[in-house]
């Protein structure tokens, strides 16, 4: 397949792609001053035209554009300039890398700073943990914390950090509680589970995120709890007791055939209601499909395109929340939508609109970043005309990368 820009590629963009090596793209703005523009135009207020400042920047040449997007991170006037050089800095995967992100802890600017974090949740290296652990004492702003604590969740392989990690789910509002509480269940804290049961016996705010998190960690002494609660709490409650049961594959097939039997209920009910119910619903699901089960992100998808306006945006979130935690399992489940012969391929546009509202509703820039890279990946890497080939780049194009 040629890349050389045409009417045909011009027309659709062929959705903007850029190779794997990152090798620049003969039509995509390349001179210093056209690049530099591009950079500056990262912070404009108008979202299409910052939407295209970054497809040009992902499409030039890295031996170019990074220079200036380390300059920018580092020093643009303008801080939402300085997040957005950060986040297509990991699109290039270049020496000295993590030499920036490094840095960018120490960054002033809490775009920034989160981003850094959410590199080093993504690549766990042992020589940041101090300052991760440092920065439990001092990073309070409700937006950065929880990325923090996702960080120092993926690093934490010594006993003082997880220890660390134990007391910080008593400490601070409940929104950062929750967000420790997540953590330590998505990266399967066996540690914890002690605290968390403690945690799911009491009603309370954070009651599901640790009935989800002893799911996720799937030690067994959670059976005992899991069952008082199941007997105990309201119904809107019960999906999140089934998704953790499930997860703990306790009658698994069962509990996971309520969870999606109440998801399509709530999907089709104008009820108000039945949103807390659906919400759970979605959520379990997700931590399901999180967790690698295919048929609750198929599940996902199957009601959450036709699904009413009211229940579509709480599906969509959790679809979201899959594609950041387990991408791979959203793209297996896009490829496994496709259908009809290799030449007449169709893509799932559908849901491809619902992932879109998710990461619109998000707003989770280096989530979608990382999502972006794989799926390029994907384009370059599958065969000419596959159903990999062909949602990647339905994926780009809808997804506006």
């Amino acid at each position: 397949m040629s890349l050389t820009p045409g009417p045909r590629v011009l027309g659709a963009l062929l959705v903007g792609l850029t190779c794997v090596s990152h090798q620049p793209v003969d039509g995509w703005a390349q001179t210093d001053a056209e690049l530099r523009t591009a950079v500056d135009q990262l912070g404009d207020f108008e979202h299409t035209v910052r939407m295209e400042s970054s497809r040009i920047l992902r499409r030039a040449d890295p031996a170019v554009v990074v220079p200036m997007l380390i300059e920018a991170q580092r020093s643009h006037p303008d801080s939402y300039v300085q997040f957005r050089a950060i986040v297509l800095m990991y699109g290039f995967d270049l020496p000295g890398r993590r030499t920036v992100f490094d840095e960018a802890l120490e960054s002033p600017n809490d775009r920034v700073r989160a981003s850094a974090y959410e590199y080093f949740e993504q690549f766990p290296v042992r020589a940041v943990v101090p300052k991760l652990v440092a920065a439990l004492e001092t990073e309070s702003s409700e937006f950065v914390r929880p990325y923090l604590v996702r960080a120092l969740a993926a690093n934490a392989d010594t006993p003082d950090v997880q220890d660390r990690l134990i007391r910080d789910i008593e400490r601070g509002e409940g929104y950062f509680r929750g967000a420790v509480i997540e953590a330590l269940g998505d990266y399967g804290a066996a540690y914890a589970v002690d605290a968390l049961i403690d945690i799911a016996a009491e009603e309370g705010p954070l009651r599901d995120d640790a009935l989800l998190a002893l799911g996720k960690i799937g030690d067994g002494r959670a059976a005992v709890s899991l069952a008082a609660v199941q007997a105990e709490a309201d119904e809107s409650l019960q999906p999140l007791v089934s998704a953790a049961a499930c997860l703990l594959d306790i009658d698994a097939e069962s509990q996971c055939r309520y969870v999606a039997d109440v998801l399509g209920y709530g999907a089709q009910t104008t009820d108000g209601d039945s949103q807390e119910l659906l919400r759970n619903a979605a959520s379990g699901l997700a931590a399901l499909a999180v967790a690698g089960n295919l048929d609750a992100i198929e599940v996902l998808f199957d009601i959450g395109v036709t699904a009413v306006d009211q229940a579509r945006a709480p599906i969509a979130i959790s679809i979201g929340t899959v594609a950041f935690r387990n991408p791979a399992i959203v793209r297996h489940a896009l490829v496994e939508r496709s259908t009809g012969a290799l030449d007449s391929l169709s893509v799932p546009e559908k849901e491809l609109m619902l992932l879109r509202d998710a990461f619109d509703l998000l707003d989770e820039d280096f989530a979608e970043e990382r999502f972006y890279v794989l799926m390029r990946g994907d384009y370059w890497t599958s065969p000419e005309g596959s159903g990999g080939q062909s949602v990647a780049e339905a994926a780009i194009r809808i997804l506006e990368f």
